[in-house]
């Protein structure tokens, strides 16, 4: 069966589906391989962020390992020492005296920490919505396109297997499209979902370490005194 008749003999609206479900499965596509190569950038990046930061001599020292660094992991540590910076330059007016310095770096922290998370979750939305409408949409094809063809054999006023077999193989490749567009979607979620939550657990442990160690070596860093 050559699919190109359908795009031929089809009319407005199975065509507009058939060209709707290209266009879902070339953007899911390219999502993939976007978020891929950026996950494998970002764990990268964090591991050398985390390798420098770690193994630096002072802060000082690490803010300058870290300074071309675009990482999470670099933008945490970067927020947290300007957060430290800001609060002692401040200590004897208001917001010094609002809250102490443990509060003062977890909020900024944290604000930090959820930027980042929500910055590794671009794309999430058209895969979720590819694998949940993109069936149902080949399956309105499918309809579409055995209605058409029952009703060209009312016209026609006779019925034989060369009659109906091009017309319903041609709409019943709706629902195969679909499934096509929808299926990389529904498992590509799933995999950058799990893949995601490793990593806002592993920006959170670091988190939580960088928190600890700006408390305790705070007099230590340059700039606080």
């Amino acid at each position: 069966m050559n699919l190109l008749t359908v795009f031929h003999q089809g009319d407005a609206v199975l065509v507009t589906v058939f060209m709707l479900l290209i266009a879902m499965s070339i953007l899911t596509w390219y999502v993939i391989v976007v978020r891929a190569v950026q996950g494998w950038r970002a764990r990268r990046d964090n591991r050398l962020a985390e390798t420098a930061l770690w193994n630096a001599a002072n802060w000082p020292a690490a803010e300058a390992a870290l300074a071309d660094s675009t990482s999470a992991y670099a933008n945490l540590a970067r927020d947290g020492l300007s957060a430290l910076r800001h609060f002692h330059a401040n200590a004897q007016r208001s917001l010094g005296q609002a809250c102490d310095l443990n509060e003062f770096l977890t909020r900024a922290i944290r604000k930090r920490l959820a930027q980042e998370t929500g910055r590794h979750e671009s794309g999430m939305t058209l895969l979720a919505s590819v694998g949940s409408t993109a069936p149902f949409i080949g399956l309105f094809g499918t309809v579409w396109g055995i209605y058409h063809a029952l009703v060209n054999i009312g016209v026609q006023g006779q019925v034989s297997i060369a009659t109906v077999a091009g017309p319903i193989g041609e709409a019943l490749v709706a629902t195969a499209a679909g499934l096509a567009a929808a299926i990389p979607a529904v498992l590509a979620y799933n995999t950058f979902m799990r893949l995601q939550r490793v990593m806002a657990q592993q920006m959170d442990h670091f988190a939580h370490d960088l928190h600890a160690q700006l408390l305790t070596q705070a007099g230590e860093i340059d700039g606080v005194r």
